[in-house]
Parts: C-alpha cells; structure tokens; sequence
C-alpha cells in the first residue's frame, strides 16, 4: 500500500483519509462537491482496511451494481482490483459477485459489490453478514437497503462503514440513519472541496469556480461543497419515495419513446407507458437509456447510438409485455439521429419540444414544457418505474437534482438531457389525455 502512496500524487486530506485510525469509529462520512478526491482515496482507505479486518466478507454498495463496479471495483484502473491485482480474481457464488482476494496464508477476503437504490434491492442482502459496508452516493441509496445493511453488520468483529456523497439538500432523509452514531459519538464527518484534489490545476479551479458563480445555489454545493436547500432546481418536487415505483397502476393505454442525441452531450432514450384507472390517466418512464461522452470520455457515432437505441427497443419489448409504441418522439433538431434510427427500420417523429409554444415572461418556449412536468409530479401522475435493473433512472436521477435556474431566473442549459425528453413526453401526454 505504500508503494501505491508513492506512486500516486495524493492530496493532504486524501492522504490524511487513507491513514486515519478508524478505531472507536463505526460511520464516517466524506462528504464534498464532485470530483473533489473523495472516491480515489476512499478505495485506498477501505484496501488498508480490508487487510487488516479479521472479517471475510464486506460489501460495496452504489446506485447499482454497475455503479459499484465501475466506481470502486475498477475504480478507472485505480481500484480494488489493480490495487490487489497480484493476489485477487473476480468471482461469483451464491451470494453474488465479488472480488476474491488472498492475503495469503489462508487469509481471503470476499468484497460483495451490489445496487441498492430500489427497495426491492434488500434481498440481495439479507441474510449476509458483513466486516465493513461502504456506501457510494449515499445520499441515492434506498433508506431500507441502508438500514438492513446496518444490521448485516452487528456480529462484525471489527465493525466500520464508510460512506460518500455530494452535498444533499439539509433534509434529506437518509440523513436521519446515521444518527444512531452520531449519538454514541462513533460518527466522524470530513468535509472535501475541490481543492482538495490534486489533479485539478490552478487554471482549471479558477474556471471551475467561475462557472459555478452564475448560479448561487452551484457555488454552494459545487465549489464550497454546502449543503443547500434545492429552492433553484427546477424538479423540486420531485420525491424519490413518491414518484419512483415498483408497480404500475392502471389499464395500460399506449407506449411511446422519447429520445434526443449528441455527442459530447447525453444521448437518451426513454420507454413511456401510458395507463388509465378510476378516471385518471397517468404517465411511467419504464426504462432509460442514456450515455454522455462528456461524462465517460468516450464520444460515439450517431450510427453507433442508434443501433445501442434499437438494441434498448428490441429489449424494452422482451421485458415488458405492452403493445408495440405508437410514436417515436426525437427532438427534431436532432437530425442525424433520426436519419440513422431510419436507416435500421425505426421510422421516428417529431418531439413536442415547445418551438411553437408562446415566449413566456423569461422570453424562453421550453418554460411551458417545464410547467407541464412540474405539474404532473404535483398531482402525483408521473412515475419513473424501479421495477427493471438493466435500464434504470440512475442518470434521470442526477440530472433531476442538478437541473437549476441561474440568478437571471431562466434554466441552466445542463444537467438536462434526460429532463429534455422528459418535457417532451410531458407535452405529448398533457396534450393528448389531460387537455
């Protein structure tokens, strides 16, 4: 491990997170803006702790199990497994996928990596027992998955638990389960900022402060890593325990897709279901596909999104048993997408995407689209479904959260790839059962 300390520029707080005695401690939170340093030194952390624990088994949870993987597991080739790549394969047994290490001497560790943000995720967990649990964007994870997590680990010999988010709103309700260490003074709370990681330059942390000045809600949770009530997101009234479900109510209707494409920007698509019950229609986002090349760093074809779009079709059809879709809404100025999804068999139309709406009072068309969204999570009619695994709302999720106003009052122009054909599907629905 100290051979990786040396290899590796560390911070003083990365390093300072690494090496801290852990002992008498039970929850720590790390706790910052995004790309602060916190994750790279967490994995770095939780290696150590891993080798001295005399438990076997441990547990990584994120958003879900791909989340895991990636973040901690892979880690961008820093992760569990290059750190142990000498001495660990991945696995699997009965109890789910996991990086097997041997420290020799007849000592192995079993690091389980698992989703956790649905409720449903709770069995894959229950009757396990656990050393340590580390919890990746705590603040997305399911409360019930967190506390039966808390429980896998009461016969630990040498219990700990790890956790890391960005700064949530002060409410936040998985907020409240950490109390119980926070209580018993086993609770210790780090606080990271984007100067606390070392690959960020001094050129890039001025531009990075200065974009988050436009907006005072951004320069609080994303430069002074605050947290801050969500006055400035737009969805604001978006409740994950209230607008994400399990189940769908209701006669199905029709389904239709939505999708908008760029490169650097999000390419998405969203499978929408349509349902009628005592008089009321309502509206499910099924499944979501959705890749940035900004975010990964990798930029693919319009023809390369089209075919990963149809494969998404071709598997929204064997998942779900409803009737083939009625319309495939594309943003129109999306044309290269449309021309590409022609060309494997998928005939598109053009999204509703406010061009011929009235200027509201911010001179902006999509406010009207806006309003018709935030209205259907007001009456309680829109659902994104939790049901499936393999295309979730993972990323719907973020940019929810981070879809804001700046100080002029109009909406920021990102964070909203998804949220864009989400305002399409909103006024397709408004206007073909609620009107």
């Amino acid at each position: 491990m100290r051979g990786w300390l040396t290899l590796i520029k560390f911070s003083a707080k990365q390093v300072e997170n690494i090496e801290s005695d852990i002992h008498g401690i039970e929850f720590e939170m790390n706790e910052g803006t995004i790309r602060s340093g916190k994750t790279m030194s967490d994995i770095f952390k939780m290696a150590r702790i891993y080798a001295k624990s005399p438990d076997r088994d441990h547990l990584v949870l994120a958003y879900n199990q791909e989340q895991a993987y990636r973040m901690f597991i892979d880690g961008e080739g820093f992760g569990l497994m290059n750190i142990f790549k000498q001495n660990s394969e991945l696995r699997h047994n009965e109890n789910g996928d996991h990086l097997w290490i041997n420290f020799g001497k007849g000592i192995e560790k079993r690091i389980y990596y698992k989703g956790a943000g649905k409720v449903n995720s709770v069995g894959a967990i229950t009757g396990m027992s656990f050393g340590t649990v580390t919890f990746l964007e705590y603040n997305l994870l399911n409360k019930d998955v967190i506390a039966e997590s808390f429980r896998r680990t009461l016969a630990s010999k040498m219990r700990f638990h790890l956790a890391e988010q960005n700064p949530p709103a002060p409410n936040h309700p998985n907020l409240e389960l950490f109390k119980q260490f926070q209580d018993t003074g086993t609770y210790r709370f780090r606080h990271w900022r984007p100067l606390d990681n070392p690959i960020l330059t001094g050129e890039r942390l001025k531009m990075w402060k200065k974009q988050t000045e436009t907006s005072d809600y951004l320069y609080k949770r994303d430069w002074l890593g605050e947290r801050v009530m969500p006055e400035g997101v737009i969805y604001s009234m978006f409740d994950m325990d209230k607008h994400m479900s399990d189940t769908i109510v209701g006669r199905p209707i029709e389904t239709f897709f939505v999708a908008d494409g760029g490169q650097s920007d999000a390419t998405t698509c969203t499978f929408c279901l349509v349902t009628f019950r005592d008089g009321q229609y309502y509206l499910y986002e099924l499944a979501n596909y959705y890749h940035s090349g900004a975010d990964t760093g990798v930029v693919k074809a319009m023809s390369t999104y089209a075919k990963e779009i149809k494969l998404f079709v071709e598997w929204c059809y064997e998942t779900f048993d409803y009737a083939r879709y009625n319309y495939f809404f594309v943003d129109p100025a999306c044309k290269t997408l449309r021309e590409e999804l022609h060309l494997l068999g998928i005939m598109t139309d053009k999204a509703d995407n406010n061009s011929r709406d009235k200027i509201s009072s911010n001179g902006l068309k999509i406010e009207v689209g806006i309003e018709r969204v935030q209205n259907l999570l007001t009456k309680g009619i829109l659902f994104l479904y939790t049901g499936q695994t393999t295309y979730d709302f993972y990323n719907a999720i973020k940019e929810i959260g981070m879809y804001v106003r700046n100080k002029n009052g109009t909406p920021e122009d990102k964070d909203n790839h998804y949220l864009d054909t989400l305002r399409y599907a909103a006024n397709y629905f408004t206007k073909t059962y609620l009107v």
